[in-house]
């Protein structure tokens, strides 16, 4: 794995959204399988692109995950809510993301943008009522 200036810078944002386990647990463990996906995400993805001018960090996270649930990637949906939360990204906004996100992709890949939502809630001690919205539901 080449280790250079972009490495370093990626592996720091990683580990910033992602914890040690999603920077060094990934990198470290790599096999010749796997080192070539790893140096890729560390260096390009989060080392390069991450570190662009034009988006905040919160903005990037809003945009990677609302593209992960177009595409219905369940794994990669719940890393990188971690990730939105670690970057600012607030509960309340990550569920209308989901929401919106049923407009264009349908209900079913809503569903599993919001089951992946609610395993991180419930991960992190997070309560489930965001603004008291679901109070109001089918009152009167």
């Amino acid at each position: 794995m080449q280790r250079d200036d972009l490495y370093d810078i990626g592996i720091r944002q990683r580990r910033a959204m992602f914890g040690p386990e999603g920077a060094e647990g990934q990198t470290e463990s790599t096999t010749d399988v796997n080192d070539k996906i790893q140096e890729f995400v560390t260096r390009v993805c989060f080392g390069d692109i991450w570190q662009r001018d034009g988006l905040s960090m919160t903005d990037r996270s809003k945009v990677t995950l609302a593209m992960l649930i177009a595409q219905g990637k369940a794994h990669e949906i719940r890393i990188h809510i971690r990730g939105a939360l670690a970057n600012g990204v607030e509960p309340l906004e990550i569920r209308e993301i989901i929401i919106h996100s049923m407009l264009y992709i349908g209900i079913p890949g809503a569903v599993e943008g919001i089951r992946a939502f609610e395993e991180i809630l419930e991960e992190r001690g997070i309560a489930f009522d965001l603004d008291g919205e679901s109070a109001t539901v089918g009152a009167v």
